[in-house]
């Protein structure tokens, strides 16, 4: 009879220790469940919030580089047209003065061929 109620203290606290362990086992395993959620929240909120801010920025870029290009564009054009303006009084005043020296020669060498003197 001792051992019968030795065997069956044993038992009962092999029993007791392998189903404390489990509990155990159980709770941490929930534990880190519960960590993992955690974390993939905070990983996924930090990943939004770097989108955002990268998403802000291209665009204060984009919009300050595009309104450069604009105020560019703008200042070649004036210059441009300036130039070419310049140009088209250059080639107009050329051409003036050509026509006028043309025509006075023409008309000197007429009157060379009528036996006029030269007076222009």
């Amino acid at each position: 009879m001792e051992t019968n109620r030795i065997t069956r203290l044993l038992i009962a606290g092999g029993l007791a220790i392998g189903l404390g362990t489990g509990m155990a086992f159980a709770q941490s395993a929930s534990q880190d469940m519960k960590n993992a959620g955690t974390e993939t929240k905070d990983a996924a909120r930090d990943a939004a919030h770097g989108t955002a801010k990268g998403t802000k920025k291209a665009y204060h870029s984009t919009k300050k580089h595009t309104a450069t290009a604009a105020r560019k564009t703008k200042n070649g054009t004036e210059t441009a047209a300036d130039k070419t303006g310049d140009a088209a009084k250059t080639v107009g005043h050329d051409t003036k003065a050509a026509a006028k020296e043309t025509g006075r020669r023409t008309e000197n060498a007429g009157d060379a061929l009528a036996g006029k003197p030269e007076k222009h």
